[in-house]
């Protein structure tokens, strides 16, 4: 049977079971209805990136409304605070927006995410929307997440066998090239006796994120479009109570857990044209904190909520369901973000697994690689350079030298951590730099290649740093710098750009490696696509670990390759 036939035998056997469990559960019409309402509590995560154990720095931790911070996150943790929500009220689905596995720390990845999805079976969610990290090792992997069986290439590592999620991966707008669904558009829960149809989709603009080869034969469509068709048939299925997990998110101007000082972005317009139907949105994929209403196209408020990334933060949602109608009573909803503190009982059968998983990982993880002189960031400074970046691209640039690189640039979406010098959780010493740690910081696995683009190619890949939609500042090696100017209108903002201290010559020939991602014109950078005389490289991650052992101990940079003027 083809993947299109099984989604689709999937949507009709869901379907059908819907209608029964609706049908069985309706009362009479001629019966008296019961009076009141049902309290329902919908608890959602989003970007959990197989962040098995507590994340470090500042990517383990919350910052409350007056800026001070408080550590959180840590699946054991997460597992209690999850239980803890579910004892106050009866009636509890657990949820996720999606990314629950991809771009992981060396506990998770090196099982290609097994103990996570094992986590999540151990928790109870019952659905979770797919992200774009869903997509890294491509759909045949996702469908093995899915349903189970040992890796085509590693076989079963973590355990003797794998049993898959024991929730669905849905996608509303996730379809084959012929048009079929190629996931599950929704699923329905039912809690306290009321059906809870639960819709998910991500983010249309996918393929711009995720390797082409990864999603060869798939399409992205609009997210308004799908969600509001599929509010339609949970319409006519008499399924009222309506909520939407959507791998897409907004940024923030900052402000605590449940400020609502957001950047409108493609969340916000996404929320406002979808269908009044639906009575809440828990968005994801932007990794942001925030809790706000926004009106529905009849002008009802409804929550559209985040809660950060690596399990820092639950959404949770406290729905009133009318029992006569079965919608929700919208003006009782109550919405906040719940931090994932440690300072609560962990879960200890979380706790056993996660135990597992990193015991089983250290023999690799725990492998001294280098060390460092001081704190590496992959926060950029007012420039949007970082050190952790001029790190990375230098190592990069040394490790196709053979290529003939003149240059080496890389995405910041790609630097998934920081190096800190204080001692690591395995207490190797102050400054040591273990694979673990350089795994968490590049995961992806991304192949370097170097290509050939004139002067104008890369001025205009600069140029591509800024668009309509925010800013992205390429990370760059030191043979290249530049200025920009932050108040030039977008496509005119750099100047001045050099490469090993020569002025760039718009028709001269530069050799640049980046990573096949970005060869591809990930994240937008389409200019890349235009390079020439591609040549092969390393692995990214084994070409960091190459330059520490060559150049340890590495002091962070200056920082002071990319300058800003007003």
């Amino acid at each position: 049977m083809s993947p299109s036939s099984r989604v689709l035998r999937r949507c009709v056997a869901v379907t059908a079971a819907t209608l029964a469990a609706v049908t069985v559960t309706a009362a009479p019409a001629s019966a008296a209805q019961p009076p009141g309402t049902t309290d329902v509590r919908l608890i959602t995560f989003n970007d959990f990136h197989g962040n098995l154990e507590p994340p470090s720095g500042s990517s383990g931790r919350v910052t409350l409304p007056d800026g001070s911070t408080v550590n959180a996150g840590g699946a054991a943790y997460l597992a209690t605070h999850v239980k803890q929500l579910e004892s106050e009220v009866k009636n509890s689905v657990l949820l996720s927006a999606g990314d629950n596995v991809g771009a992981s720390p060396v506990a998770s990845a090196l099982f290609h995410d097994e103990p996570t999805i094992e986590f999540l079976n151990e928790m109870g969610v019952r659905a979770s929307v797919v992200g774009n990290h869903e997509f890294d090792e491509g759909y045949q992997e996702l469908q093995r997440m899915q349903f189970g069986g040992c890796h085509p290439t590693d076989g079963c590592q973590f355990r003797d066998e794998f049993r898959g999620a024991d929730f669905p991966f849905l996608g509303a707008n996730v379809y084959f090239d012929n048009g079929a669904p190629a996931l599950l558009p929704f699923t329905v829960e039912f809690s306290g006796g009321q059906p809870i149809g639960v819709i998910g989709a991500t983010l249309e603009d996918l393929p711009t994120v995720v390797p082409a080869e990864a999603i060869k034969g798939l399409e992205f469509g609009d997210e308004v479009e799908a969600i509001n068709r599929t509010a339609g048939w949970l319409d006519r299925l008499g399924i009222k109570a309506q909520v939407v997990l959507l791998h897409q998110g907004d940024n923030t101007r900052g402000g605590g857990p449940d400020s609502c000082t957001v950047n409108p972005g493609p969340a916000s317009q996404i929320a406002k044209g979808v269908s009044a139907s639906v009575d809440a949105i828990f968005t994801g994929h932007s990794h942001q904190q925030y809790n706000c209403s926004i009106a529905d196209p009849a002008g009802n408020p409804r929550p559209v909520i985040q809660g950060l990334s690596f399990g820092r933060l639950l959404s949770v949602v406290d729905l009133k369901i009318d029992k006569r109608t079965r919608d929700v009573v919208r003006s009782a909803t109550v919405a906040h973000n719940e931090i994932v503190t440690r300072d609560v009982t962990p879960d200890p059968a979380v706790a056993k697994l996660v135990d597992e998983a990193v015991t089983k990982a250290a023999p690799i993880a725990n492998e001294r690689i280098g060390t460092i002189t001081g704190d590496l960031k992959a926060a950029g400074a007012p420039s949007g350079e970082s050190t952790l970046g001029d790190v990375i691209a230098d190592a990069q640039l040394e490790a196709t030298a053979a290529n003939g690189a003149q240059i080496a640039i890389t995405n910041p979406g790609g630097i998934r951590a920081d190096l800190n010098y204080a001692s690591s959780p395995a207490g190797e010493g102050d400054g040591v730099v273990t694979y673990g740690e350089a795994f968490a910081v590049q995961p992806f696995g991304n192949i370097m290649q170097t290509i050939t683009l004139t002067g104008a190619n890369l001025k205009n890949v600069l140029e591509q740093q800024w668009t309509a939609g925010g800013t992205r500042i390429l990370q760059i090696s030191s043979t290249l710098r530049y200025t920009y100017s932050a108040s030039a209108p977008i496509g005119s903002k750099v100047q001045n750009i050099t490469v090993g201290g020569v002025p760039v010559d718009p028709a001269a020939s530069y050799r640049v490696s980046v990573n096949n991602f970005l060869a591809g014109g990930g994240d937008g950078f389409t200019e890349f696509t235009k390079g020439t005389d591609l040549a092969g490289g390393p692995v990214d991650l084994d070409a960091l670990i190459a330059y520490f052992g060559a150049h340890s101990p590495v002091a962070p940079p200056a920082a002071d390759r990319i300058t800003v003027v007003a």
